[in-house]
């Protein structure tokens, strides 16, 4: 099999421990980095998974967000809608119209 070179920028702090914790698992970092990608090769998705932390709602962020949503509703023409049209377009929007 043709081998090829994988290089990538890390921060150095991160990358000494990184070879040291791998070092103390006895392999390499490319060892490492080899492995990983096999993996997520074979498995078709990354070996772990990437969350993003949900934001920290807020009473002052949601007005914020309320206020917004007012605003574009009067632009578009929609400040009038009861809630009978709120309600049926909420329907509409859950069976996929």
């Amino acid at each position: 099999m043709a081998q090829a070179t994988f290089s990538i920028r890390m921060d150095e702090g991160i990358k000494r421990q990184f070879d040291s914790l791998c070092s103390d698992l006895g392999t390499t970092a490319a060892n490492v980095i080899d492995l990983f990608a096999r993996r997520a090769v074979k498995d078709r998705k990354l070996p772990f998974v990437l969350t993003v932390p949900e934001p920290e709602v807020t009473r002052e962020g949601a007005m914020r967000a309320f206020k917004a949503l007012r605003a574009e509703a009067k632009r578009n023409g929609l400040q009038d809608m009861s809630l009978d049209e709120i309600n049926e377009e909420i329907r509409l929007s859950r069976i996929g119209r």
